[in-house]
């Protein structure tokens, strides 16, 4: 149990943006700052590894992963199933629910008129989330809560190319919103889909190039 607690701060430490891509992770330092054990965190270590979230290598340490083209397109390609499903014909997509993703838009678009990406990208990130927990699975939050984990990792070198990389999602994330909220769950989940799958292809090309550099 202690070490799906590590994995858990870890992963969400990924998802804040608080790991670069490439990093390494420094077994003492690290399991003195969460209070734990080297073997407890070596645990933690191989369900992050399983997940796809570390990478561990033989005589020299545990590394954040990078993504590689394959692994995008795998992402990618669960994304535009789940997400639009979940605004389609999710059972939890109540007033509760539209609110969360309301209430991240608008903490986007704050960020966006303040010049904070940072906050932007997070504010993506929160509504995502809060799409999926529409599909009122617990499950399936904990499932998304690793995707979203590699999915930063993606973001941190597509905002090396261009900081302002989550800019144009604010008003996607908008027309998404209001046309949930208009009950058009249809067009919203197709608005969404199309999204994800455009978003897919450009980050696969640039984690390529990256690569080749």
């Amino acid at each position: 149990m202690r070490a799906l607690s590590v994995a858990s701060m870890i992963r969400r430490a990924v998802s804040a943006g608080q790991y670069a891509p490439g990093a390494k992770l420094n077994e003492v330092a690290t399991a003195e700052r969460l209070g734990v054990s080297r073997n407890t965190l070596r645990e933690g270590f191989a369900l992050l590894d399983a997940d796809g979230i570390i990478d561990r290598v033989p005589n020299r340490g545990v590394f954040i992963a990078t993504p590689t083209p394959e692994s995008v397109r795998d992402l990618y390609r669960a994304r535009e199933i789940v997400e639009p499903a979940a605004l389609r014909w999710g059972r939890d997509l109540d007033s509760a629910a539209l609110d969360a993703m309301d209430g991240a838009v608008h903490s986007a678009e704050t960020a966006l008129v303040d010049g904070d990406f940072t906050a932007v990208g997070l504010g993506n990130q929160k509504f995502h989330r809060a799409v999926v927990a529409a599909a009122g699975s617990a499950l399936l939050d904990e499932e998304v809560e690793r995707l979203l984990a590699r999915m930063r990792l993606v973001f941190l070198l597509a905002e090396r190319a261009n900081a302002e990389f989550h800019r144009p999602f604010v008003a996607v994330n908008r027309t998404i919103t209001d046309l949930a909220m208009s009950g058009d769950r249809e067009a919203a989940a197709d608005r969404l889909r199309e999204s994800i799958t455009s978003t897919g292809s450009d980050l696969e090309h640039l984690v390529t190039l990256f690569r080749t550099e």
